[in-house]
């Protein structure tokens, strides 16, 4: 079987993405034929419930003023001056003189060292042009200086000189850098397919921010809402950077039947251990804005988004590692692409389930950091809802990860060793004729 005889690939694409070695092998008309009759009726399903679930923008609301619910605009750092911390501070140590206690040095800090006194000016809004003082304590974790670009809250409601206070910096500039450099990165060494990559990055933010949170927003059954979104996703960014050929689309069926087994886990144990989703003051105010939404859907609906961008990548790799050891030995059967496949797999689970946990744990890190510091033990650690969260989160997606190492290497072994003669069926010209010095004539 020569190259030619492969799936349609983007002609002159260079293959810098890690889990494309060459050209897949050949697939028989016949099989092509099996695999558009799941896909297509998948794709199908998955194109309606979009049109069905489509919530044409989020619900408005009335503005609690709490939280990431504020009226904000951008301003800049002017001036600032230093004062003395007592002419500015109406707080009053406590009367014992007792500094053991948080409250206690805090009162302490902002009757003693020099304050900063920062002139602000709203650089954007109604309001443009106006100025306001805010007070920075000598231990503030943020400090101003001068032409620094910072976030302002307005509240309309409050007094005139209260009205605007600093929430955070502006650090636009930077982020939209080194996503800059991100993105230069992945097209240098990715080239077209690193394009492609970025493309389906936009459509994958697309998906989650036009669709699948509005539609949660309007009242749409969470789940739901995240298998329609998650398969969007999986279906426009696997094929756009892997190309329109059975060995993706092998990918795309193990994605599809390991999203359902982590849907399912994730709906028995999020139940059965009485996770709300209710955990901390953000979901708090959602629940307190929109409080017909299923907050306990909307931690399924995390679990399985976030798995979706791993499972991606354990998919794709156990499938082009199958297709590979079938271009270098086409006298493999099932059971021995299986059973090579399958040890590259053990591998890969090793350290993607690592991966996994760790950046959940990365990511709650001050919060163990606090269970650390209150001497709790693991037991009472790992009860609180909030960690019981991140654990179930972890395990079921990583189970689904697990799982999806033997289902996609099994069908990926099914499909290239039933196809023999894939080529000749698919019309191409028979190997005797290929005038390869290698190839023996039959």
């Amino acid at each position: 079987m020569t190259s030619s005889q492969s799936d349609p690939e983007p002609q002159g694409s260079p293959h810098g993405h890690s889990h494309s070695h060459g050209p897949a092998a050949p697939v028989s008309r016949h099989l092509r034929k099996v695999i558009a009759a799941v896909l297509i009726p998948f794709a199908t399903a998955v194109l309606v419930g979009l049109v069905v679930f489509w919530p044409g923008g989020a619900p408005a609301h009335e503005r609690t003023g709490v939280g990431f619910d504020r009226q904000t605009q951008s301003g800049k750092v002017v001036q600032v001056d230093k004062v003395d911390c007592a002419e500015v501070n109406a707080a009053q140590v406590p009367p014992t003189g007792d500094t053991s206690t948080p409250s206690g040095r805090e009162a302490v800090n902002e009757q003693t060292g020099d304050c900063e006194k920062a002139t602000i000016e709203v650089t954007s809004g109604e309001d443009k042009g106006r100025t306001f003082v805010e007070v920075v304590q000598p231990d503030a974790p943020r400090q101003l200086h001068e032409g620094q670009g910072v976030v302002v809250a307005y509240a309309p409601d409050a007094p005139r000189d209260l009205q605007y206070s600093v929430t955070d910096v502006n650090r636009k500039f930077p982020m939209a850098l080194l996503a800059g450099i991100f993105a230069l990165a992945v097209v240098a060494v990715g080239r077209m397919r690193g394009v492609m990559a970025l493309i389906a990055l936009v459509v994958s933010f697309g998906v989650l921010t036009l669709f699948i949170l509005p539609a949660i927003l309007q009242g749409s059954n969470p789940l739901v809402v995240a298998l329609i979104g998650a398969s969007a996703i999986m279906l426009a960014a696997l094929y756009m950077c892997h190309g329109l050929t059975a060995r993706t689309s092998v990918a795309v069926i193990g994605t599809l039947i390991s999203l359902l087994l982590i849907g399912l886990l994730g709906s028995l144990f999020i139940g059965w251990a009485s996770l709300s989703g209710n955990t901390d003051d953000n979901t708090g105010l959602i629940h307190g804005l929109y409080p017909d939404i299923d907050m306990s859907g909307l931690l399924l609906a995390s679990v399985i988004i976030g798995s979706l961008g791993v499972l991606d990548d354990v998919t794709v790799t156990q499938t082009s590692a199958v297709w590979e050891l079938h271009q270098a030995d086409p006298t493999m059967g099932a059971r021995k692409l299986y059973k090579a496949g399958i040890r590259i797999g053990r591998d890969h689970i090793a350290s993607v389930v690592n991966t996994l946990v760790l950046a959940y744990a990365g990511a709650a890190l001050p919060l163990l950091l606090l269970f650390s510091i209150a001497q709790s033990s693991m037991g009472t650690v790992a009860n609180s809802e909030l960690v019981a969260s991140e654990i179930v989160r972890t395990l079921v997606g990583s189970i689904g990860l697990v799982a999806s190492v033997p289902l996609t290497t099994a069908l990926a072994a099914l499909v290239v060793s039933a196809d023999r003669t894939g080529g000749a069926e698919a019309g191409a010209p028979a190997p005797a004729r290929t005038g390869r010095g290698r190839r023996r004539k039959t």
